[in-house]
């Protein structure tokens, strides 16, 4: 998997995982990429940036508790509810359905173990872990 860094058409910065720049590009005109800020679908890769730590200071970090970043969490929460379908604890046993072409090829969320997560590495199935508050309703 390669991590793209991505812009939508009105400045919003976001990241996407894609297996290779064709994948990027075939999802893109499907109209399958969408910014978790203003769900606009017209976007495009842009140069990464990236950083060498050269002494041993450590980097200011930006504190997370801002309204601005609630702003975004919500959004990021309300995107992974409309575009991944929810399967609970049946996670693992639902990515290797997906992965062997037993299910529909989808987007899926849920909750998975330590076993279950060594089990889907080994058998090759990329997944990746968002953890996410729960939320008053």
């Amino acid at each position: 998997m390669i991590a793209y860094d991505l812009q939508c058409s009105n400045g919003h910065m976001f990241e996407g995982w894609f297996d290779d720049l064709e994948a990027f590009e075939d999802q893109k005109k499907k109209e399958l990429i969408g910014c978790p800020v203003c769900s606009d679908t017209w976007v495009t890769v842009v140069p990464s940036a990236f950083a060498i730590k050269t002494g041993s200071s450590q980097p200011h970090m930006p504190s997370m508790d801002t309204p601005e970043n609630e702003v975004t969490v919500d959004k990021i929460i309300d995107f992974v509810g409309k575009n991944f379908e929810d399967v609970g604890a049946k996670f693992a046993g639902e990515a290797l359905k997906i992965h062997y072409g037993v299910s529909e090829e989808r987007n899926i969320r849920g909750t998975s173990t330590q076993a279950d997560e060594e089990m889907l590495d080994k058998e090759g199935i990329k997944f990746f872990k968002i953890p996410l508050p729960k939320l008053d309703s």
